[in-house]
């Protein structure tokens, strides 16, 4: 009589699974996997899981893939992640008892929590400017926080003087509550260097660059984000390129129905009825006067109606930041914050409207990247105008010279002929000599800056005499 396989071990894979992105290979299952089991064992159950239609399964031989039969969004499954977050010795956060007690409530056994779906009750009660989601007290202090000294300048200017240290923090931190195993050193090298970190899963890899692309579109076009459809699309097909079944859905409202592993809570299936809530959203959003109700009104929001296929929670995460660079306020880059306080967070906005444990985590999570950002600014010093002014036009002309293999002479001539024909007269000597700077100050760790690859710049070293 053939061994019976326990039902616990077939729902732990199919719950490894629908907590990653996309279809997956074997070795992600069972690098998701709470408890060890021989990869052999693995295939022999996913071949089953496939044969009762409980998973489905794409590809032939080592190209062999597996998703859930729905699109199941996120990673919001703390059944699989419980083994990685108690591996990490995760800490929780302080909360309130507010928070405590929703805490508790999405922490019962699924089977004891009440199915939900989506209510547009939720969304329509909210008034902006009226409504309040964080208290004034808490408005005042995370400005007070989060403003720094100066005065008024561009948006986008406190982004920009943070830029290198926020873009590796945002794609690491926003990567890893999406259970990205790379650590801190490999994201970093991964995207100063392009190199991908050795065991992981191409996946992986693919979600962080993402990251970098869409928090490049909201600092190099801080004047013009917003909450509105081309902000909010374009942030989603950046986060999801590559990631997704169908490649046209990135950037396109989802027209499916889909499913989010471990919680009760059942998106929205309409596509009419996403449509207008997604508008819904942006509007009200964008009448928003505070800069922190409004980044937590989204992070709230985008997150709760799932309008896309999948990557709804990092979108809503890099959407928060979009009144903040907008504001040249202090980025929230999700330093530190704790994987289970953040997915409890967002579960008891899906289960039970209640935004007070969600709550604590974003203003735990401002708090802690303040602190780190003003440190960063205090070891940078104060940003140069001059450079900020013209900083898209130095990037462009050190990227085409690098590209264009130029020597220095070729160099200085292109500085000079650039300087004459797009920079005023007064500021042309300033311009040649910081370009020519930047070109005799370019290494491998700072290659990304001017969007090269390490191949057109090792190229580029070999002609420069």
């Amino acid at each position: 009589m053939p061994k019976r396989i326990p039902e616990k071990e077939l729902n732990a894979i199919v719950e490894a699974v629908a907590a990653l992105p996309g279809a997956v290979p074997v070795s992600a299952i069972l690098a998701g996997l709470p408890d060890e089991l021989e990869k052999r064992t693995l295939q022999r159950r996913l071949a089953l899981l496939v044969e009762q239609k409980r998973l489905i399964a794409e590809g032939e031989g080592k190209g062999r893939r597996y998703r859930a039969p729905v699109a199941v969004t996120g990673a919001l499954n703390l059944i699989a992640g419980k083994a990685r977050i108690e591996a990490r010795g995760e800490v929780y956060l302080p909360l309130s008892p507010e928070g405590e007690k929703i805490g508790r409530a999405v922490r019962a056994p699924i089977q004891n929590r009440q199915p939900v779906g989506y209510r547009r009750d939720f969304l329509d009660d909210y008034r902006p400017n009226v409504s309040y989601y964080l208290p004034a007290e808490t408005r005042r202090r995370l400005l007070e926080i989060g403003r720094p000294p100066g005065g008024e300048r561009p948006a986008g200017t406190y982004a920009r003087t943070i830029y290198g240290r926020l873009l590796i923090d945002l794609s690491w931190n926003s990567s890893r509550l999406e259970g990205n195993t790379y650590s801190l050193l490999e994201t970093e090298r991964l995207l100063d260097l392009g190199e991908a970190a050795e065991g992981r899963d191409a996946l992986e890899a693919q979600m962080i660059l993402n990251h970098k692309a869409a928090i490049e579109l909201l600092v190099e076009q801080a004047e013009e984000i917003g909450f509105n459809q081309y902000t909010i699309l374009n942030l989603h097909a950046l986060l999801a390129e590559n990631l997704l079944a169908d490649p046209q859905a990135g950037g396109r409202l989802r027209r499916i129905p889909v499913g989010v592993g471990g919680t009760v809570y059942h998106p929205l299936e309409v596509p009419q009825l996403i449509e207008e809530c997604f508008g819904s959203i942006l509007d009200v959003a964008a009448a928003i006067a505070d800069p922190f109700e409004q980044a937590f009104f989204a992070l709230v929001h985008l997150a709760y109606l799932q309008a896309f296929e999948d990557v709804n929670k990092r979108v809503s995460r890099l959407a928060a930041n979009i009144p903040l660079i907008r504001g040249n306020l202090c980025p929230l880059s999700f330093v530190d914050v704790p994987e289970r306080a953040y997915v409890e967070g967002v579960l008891g906005v899906y289960e039970l409207n209640r935004v007070e444990l969600l709550r604590d985590v974003f203003v735990w999570a401002y708090e802690r990247s303040s602190a780190r950002y003003s440190a960063v600014r205090q070891s940078l010093g104060e940003p140069d105008p001059f450079r900020l002014r013209y900083r898209v036009l130095i990037a462009e002309v050190v990227a085409a010279m690098v590209r264009a293999g130029m020597d220095r002479k070729g160099a200085a001539a292109r500085v000079r002929q650039c300087a004459s024909e797009q920079v005023p007269p007064a500021d042309q000597p300033r311009f040649v000599e910081v370009v020519e700077t930047e070109i005799m100050s370019l290494h491998e760790g700072n290659i990304a800056r001017y969007r090269l690859r390490p191949a057109e710049f090792r190229a580029w070293r070999e002609s420069w005499r």
